[in-house]
C-alpha cells in the first residue's frame, strides 16, 4: 500500500537544428537514448529514446536455491535515432544481450544497463532487446520504501513488490509510469507450486517427466514496470464469475476458508466504484496473500498483494478497499512523475472512505474522517510532515500523503457539494484513464467542472504546512 517541455528545452532543440543545418553529422551523443526519464525526484529512473509496447518475461525458478533463470524480451519502438540505449537493471549474472536477434556489446552502471545495438536504430522503427541472466535476487539497499525491494523469496514462497522503483531489481525495464506496456509472463516452477502473476492465466503446461510445470499469464493492458508482479507458493485459488469482472484470489491453504471470508465483498466494492468513477479499467481483478507478514499491501495491477495477516485481520475491509481503488487511481491513471503521488494515495485513501460510507453510514465514515483529521492536525506531524503536493523523495509514502491527501479531496466535496464533487472525480477518470496525469491536471479538470478558481484552496491544503481552517 503505500497508495513538460520547458524554455531552455525549447531553446536547447533550436540549438540543435541550427547546428545540424551546419553540419550533415549528427552531434555527438545525439544518437543515445538519455539515461533517465526526466522525474524530479528519481533522475535515473526510466530512460529516454524509446516506448516499450510489451514484456515478454521467461524465468524458470529454482524455489529451494532462492535462483530465478531466464530472459525478458522487450518490444520497444525508437523515438529518436539511437546508436545506444539504456535499461534499469539491477543485480543478476547477464549472460546475453540481443537486438533484434543479434548478440550486442552492452555495459553496466550500478542499475544501468548500457546496450550498443550494431547499427543505428532510426526513429520510429519497432526493435525488440532481450536480456538472457539468471542470479539470487538481491535484497535492496535503501529500505526507505519497504515495498520496493522486487522480488522476495519467504520460506514457503516469494512474491513481488516494486514501488516505486524495484521492478529492476528482478527484470530489465524502463522502470517509470510513463512508459506502461503489456505483458507476459511465463513462469516455471517445479510442483505443486502455483503461479500468481497480473493479468489472466492463459496455459499451464505439465511437464510430468520434469515434475515441473509452467504458467503463461498475459496482461493485456498497459501497467507500469512497478506494478508488475509473480508470486508462488502453494496456493488455493478461488474464483469468482457472474459479478462486474472476473475475481481469481490465491490464498494460502490453511488461510483459503477465512480468506474467502475477509474478500467477500471485493465484488460488490468493484460495483460501487464503478457508479463513481466508471467501469472497471481491467479484464480481471483479485487478490494474493504470501503466506508471509507484511508491513504492507500493494495494489499490484489486476492482482493486489497482501501479507498472510490481513486474513481476518483488523482493519482488512477499509486496506482491501484502498488496494482496490488504486485500480482506477495510480494504476489506471498513473502518476507523471513520482512528485504527483497525491493522485494515487491521497485518492485510493479517500476512496476507502467512501466505501465505509456506502456500506455503513454516515456515522462510521465522520468517525474515521475525524480520526484522520485529528492525525493530521497535531503540532508534532505538522512540525515534521512533508507538504503533499511536493514531499519529497524520501517521504512519498508518508502518513501525511495519505491522511491530508484523503482529507483534500473530502474538503474539495465540502466546498463544491457532493453533485459537482462526483463530477470532477468521474470527468478526472474518464479524461486520464490508461495514462499519466499531474496534480495539475486534477486542479484544471475541478476548475473545469465547477467553474470556480480554485487555486488558493489547493495551495493551502497541497503546499502549505498548516491545516486550512
Amino acid at each position: 500500500m503505500r497508495w513538460r517541455m520547458s524554455v531552455l528545452v525549447i531553446l536547447l532543440a533550436l540549438n540543435v537544428m541550427l547546428l545540424g543545418a551546419i553540419s550533415e553529422k549528427p552531434l555527438p551523443g545525439d544518437t543515445k537514448g538519455a539515461s533517465g526519464i526526466g522525474d524530479p525526484y528519481f533522475p535515473m529512473l526510466g530512460n529516454g529514446g524509446y516506448d516499450v509496447s510489451h514484456y515478454t518475461i521467461d524465468l524458470a525458478v529454482e524455489m529451494d536455491v532462492r535462483l530465478i533463470d531466464g530472459s525478458a524480451t522487450l518490444t520497444m519502438q525508437a523515438t529518436q535515432d539511437l546508436t545506444q540505449f539504456n535499461l534499469d537493471f539491477g543485480g543478476y549474472t547477464i549472460e546475453s544481450v540481443e537486438v533484434d536477434g543479434q548478440v550486442v556489446p552492452y555495459e553496466r552502471d550500478q542499475r544501468e544497463l548500457i546496450i550498443t545495438p550494431h547499427a543505428l536504430i532510426p526513429e520510429g522503427r519497432t526493435f525488440t532487446t532481450r536480456v538472457t541472466y539468471s542470479g539470487t535476487p538481491g535484497q535492496k539497499t535503501d529500505t526507505s520504501y519497504v515495498f520496493a525491494g522486487g522480488w522476495a523469496f519467504y520460506a514457503s514462497g516469494s512474491y513481488v513488490a516494486s514501488e516505486p522503483d524495484g521492478a529492476s531489481l528482478w527484470f530489465p525495464a524502463n522502470d517509470h509510469p510513463q512508459d506502461k506496456a503489456t505483458f507476459t509472463f511465463i513462469i516455471n516452477v517445479a510442483k505443486p507450486y502455483v503461479v500468481a502473476a497480473n493479468g489472466l492465466l492463459t496455459n499451464v503446461q505439465d511437464d510430468e517427466a520434469s515434475s515441473r510445470w509452467t504458467y503463461t499469464y498475459q496482461l493485456r493492458e498497459p501497467a507500469a514496470p512497478y506494478l508488475a508482479t509473480v508470486n508462488i507458493h502453494e496456493f488455493v485459488q478461488q474464483n469468482e464469475e457472474g459479478g462486474p469482472v472476473p475475481i481469481r484470489n490465491f490464498f494460502p491453504k490453511d488461510r483459503a476458508e477465512k480468506g474467502k471470508e475477509t474478500f467477500a465483498m471485493t465484488g460488490e466494492m468493484i460495483a460501487y466504484y464503478q457508479t463513481l468513477f466508471g467501469d472497471y479499467p481491467f479484464e480481471v481483478y483479485g487478490a494474493v496473500v504470501a503466506n508471509t507478514s507484511l508491513p504492507f499491501a500493494l495494489e499490484t495491477q489486476t492482482l493486489s498483494l497482501f501479507g498472510r495477516d490481513v486474513i481476518g485481520g483488523r482493519g482488512s475491509e477499509i486496506v482491501i478497499a484502498h488496494e482496490l481503488a488504486h485500480q482506477w487511481f495510480g494504476n489506471s491513471i498513473s502518476v507523471k512523475t513520482w512528485r504527483d503521488i497525491w493522485l494515487n494515495e491521497g485518492f485510493a485513501t479517500y476512496v476507502s472512505a467512501l466505501w465505509i460510507e456506502h456500506k455503513y453510514g454516515t456515522a462510521p465514515f465522520d468517525k474515521l474522517m475525524a480520526s484522520w483529521r485529528k492525525f493530521i492536525s497535531d503540532p508534532d506531524v505538522i512540525a515534521r510532515a512533508p507538504l503533499i503536493g511536493d514531499p519529497g523523495a524520501r517521504s512519498i509514502f508518508d502518513l501525511n500523503v495519505y491522511y491530508k491527501g484523503a482529507w483534500t479531496l473530502h474538503a474539495l466535496r465540502l466546498k463544491v457539494g457532493d453533485e459537482m464533487f462526483f463530477q470532477i472525480l468521474r470527468m478526472y477518470y474518464t479524461q486520464y484513464k490508461t495514462g499519466n496525469a499531474r496534480i495539475e491536471d486534477f486542479i484544471a479538470t475541478a476548475e473545469a467542472v465547477s467553474g470556480q478558481d480554485l487555486r488558493e484552496f489547493f495551495n493551502g491544503w497541497l503546499y502549505a504546512h498548516a491545516i486550512p481552517g
